[in-house]
């Protein structure tokens, strides 16, 4: 059977050609990417048949056994990815594994003691276990999973809220570790089932402003808390016990002058120095030298430094050392993370570990995106949080660890150092175990100051891009994005890092809510000695040249959350145009008296927004004030009838210009 359309035929792409309808100004247009109405009718050549249907694509799984063997590899990239491994790959993944492990073992040991509080094999375990099960789950070729600072620091606060607990009881030695099982566990299980239930759009919440108030508060809160043991203060800080990151500054101006230990600070300092100094030396030495960002600044330091606090005693002047460290604290190596001891904290940490695992998984799946757009390859938001989820839950069984994320910095130098797959990842997790059985001891008399000045170059890391941003928001005149970014930094560093969150997370979905509650609505007018209408504010040619018609394309599908405020806008639209003005301020425009809704780009309309468009409409009509349509869909003419708004038929119009040609014909 042929099939072909009356209309003529005016341009053929392959055997299908495409038709002007009846108004081919305005439609011929949208296709080439302009803003006109019409319609496009599709027709096979003159006498030729439909083509054939499209051949069965033979790679398409057919049996059950098929198709669950393609969904398997969907949901576990391992299983296609390991065995298809190419050795050519080994030596980047190998290089980039060995790099990061050198990095993320002093970091992760120093995040768990400096700000976790806790003992250096819980951040080691954070290291190994998320990042292993991420590699054979996770969808990012490059991202590295550990341990972070601000979730480090979040887990030090819970850890020391409980320490401070009730002054009347005494808090049992093992009760931090059993705080930071169970907000592990908390953590995991939540990013698993938000995965589950395919809600990996989480992630666009937090705009780049607010993130960057965060983290630039965040990475203080860190400088303040790390310039306690830096300075030698620690056992100061026990005995007076300030709380608040303000409290821990004005601690700091009062001691740091008087109570100092002389030889910690110079350590700390002078480390501080050589990583940051070294950090720019690579930096400014990359391109003429590619090899010299594999050196392993932060490890040979870390060596270093313990050889000469043996040699030289550092330990008996009185700078804190890392001491005796068991592989897993003096306790199992695997036990159930939901024991009796375990849960007895649940309630206590249920908020916190929300905020983690919101937090965690945004820097995650940002790091992740950064790199499968540098390198040509797309993520799966929903399995990330499913891989980031599972890795957490495996972990929780080793007790005493930390919850394990995506690292921004870690996963760009993965990708730097030429890692080309998640072997990489395996590769590292594989190091770090073998730093927890054989490293520990040999790191008797690693000083404390030094883990915390490793920390000290993550926080100039952070600071150092900060102005860029600051810069660019002041320069754009973005003031709601700065005024965010103040907030939400204001509120981190002067109340707590959870407040932070919240107020970032609040005022996001604030946002979300009020851009998505607005309606695009956009006048149209005439461009002169054409049938073409076009937005009045993005055209100056175009004309209103008739008196009392107010023509109107609504540029979206209309919802419940977007249709509430239509009736609104569009008024504002009738009274003042396309300009902002203030309400306050007297009308610009008349009342019109005609009103065409252009209704193109309205592919969905649920019912809540028919009833608002249908009470709309009878209020106008109400009024005196004609309405009509154009492409208005029938299954919406349908809508609005049952909302109780019936289109007369001679309303209803094809295009823009029948309507016109219908209102001229007519004298009001």
């Amino acid at each position: 059977m042929e099939h072909t359309f009356s209309p003529p035929l005016t341009r053929t792409v392959s055997s299908v050609s495409i038709a002007p309808g009846p108004q081919a100004g305005e439609r011929t247009a949208l296709l080439a990417g302009d803003e006109e109405e019409g319609r496009y009718y599709v027709q096979g050549a003159p006498g030729a048949p439909l083509p054939p249907p499209l051949p069965i694509d033979p790679k398409r799984p057919h049996t059950r056994w098929e198709v669950f063997k393609t969904r398997t590899r969907y949901y576990i990239p391992s299983i296609y990815w390991i065995p298809n491994y190419s050795a050519s790959n080994l030596w980047g993944d190998a290089a980039a594994g060995i790099t990061v492990a050198s990095i993320i073992i002093p970091q992760s040991m120093s995040y768990a003691t400096s700000l976790a509080k806790l003992d250096p094999t819980t951040g080691l375990f954070a290291a190994a276990v998320p990042g292993f099960v991420y590699a054979l789950l996770g969808t990012s070729k490059h991202l590295n999973v550990g341990p972070e600072a601000a979730l480090s620091l979040l887990i030090g606060q819970a850890v020391d809220a409980i320490r401070r607990g009730d002054p009347h009881e005494d808090v049992p030695a093992w009760a931090p570790l059993a705080a930071s099982t169970i907000i592990t566990f908390q953590v995991g299980m939540i990013s698993f089932v938000l995965g589950m239930f395919r809600l990996g759009f989480i992630d666009v919440i937090l705009s780049r402003a607010l993130q960057r108030g965060f983290v630039t508060a965040v990475a203080l809160v860190i400088m303040i808390e790390q310039l306690v043991p830096m300075l030698g203060l620690s056992r100061l800080q026990r005995e007076l016990q300030p709380v608040t990151t303000v409290e821990k500054f004005f601690f700091l101006m009062e001691y740091a002058w008087t109570k100092t230990h002389v030889l910690t600070a110079a350590i700390s300092l002078g480390c501080l120095s050589f990583l940051i100094l070294t950090r720019m030396i690579k930096t400014s030495l990359r391109k003429k030298f590619p090899g010299i960002f594999y050196v392993p600044e932060v490890f040979l330091l870390v060596v270093l430094s313990t050889v000469l606090c043996e040699a030289l005693g550092w330990g008996d002047e009185g700078v804190a050392i890392l001491g005796e460290v068991h592989a897993r604290g003096g306790g199992h190596l695997v036990a159930n993370p939901l024991s009796k001891r375990n849960l007895s904290y649940l309630t206590d940490t249920t908020s916190t570990a929300l905020l983690m695992a919101v937090a965690g998984y945004i820097d995650s799946v940002v790091a992740a995106k950064q790199n499968a757009a540098r390198f040509g390859y797309s993520i799966s938001p929903n399995r990330e949080l499913v891989a980031l989820g599972a890795g957490n839950l495996l972990a929780s069984f080793f007790p005493g660890t930390m919850p394990g994320y995506g690292a921004i910095t870690r996963s760009k130098i993965n990708a730097d150092c030429g890692s080309q797959s998640q072997m990489a990842s395996l590769i590292t997790s594989s190091l770090v175990i073998l730093a927890i059985v054989f490293l520990l001891p040999a790191l008797h008399y690693l000083p404390m100051c030094v883990l915390a000045a490793i920390i000290g170059l993550v926080v100039y890391s952070i600071l150092a891009e900060a102005p860029h941003d600051i810069r660019y928001y002041w320069k754009s005149k973005a003031w709601v994005d700065f005024g965010l970014m103040l907030l939400t930094f204001i509120s981190t560093l002067f109340w707590s890092v959870e407040i932070g969150i919240v107020v970032s997370v609040t005022v996001s979905l604030l946002l979300v809510v009020r851009e998505s509650s607005k309606t695009s609505l956009k006048i149209l007018g005439r461009i002169p000695g054409t049938n073409r209408w076009k937005p009045i504010d993005e055209n100056p040619e175009a004309e209103e040249d008739i008196p009392g018609v107010l023509i109107v394309r609504v540029r979206e599908s209309l919802n419940f959350a977007n249709a509430a405020q239509m009736k609104e806008r569009l008024r504002r639209l009738e009274l003042y145009g396309p300009s902002k003005v203030h309400p306050s301020e007297e009308p610009s425009r008349a009342q019109a008296e005609v009103i065409v809704f252009h209704m193109a780009d309205v592919e969905h309309l649920d019912a809540s927004a028919a009833q608002v468009f249908a009470e709309m409409a009878n209020t106008y009509q109400s009024q005196g004030v004609e309405i009509h349509f154009a492409h208005l869909r029938e299954k919406q003419r349908r809508k609005f009838k049952l909302a109780g708004y019936d289109v007369p038929l001679d309303h209803s119009h094809q295009s823009v210009s029948d309507a016109i040609r219908v209102i001229e014909a007519r004298t009001y």
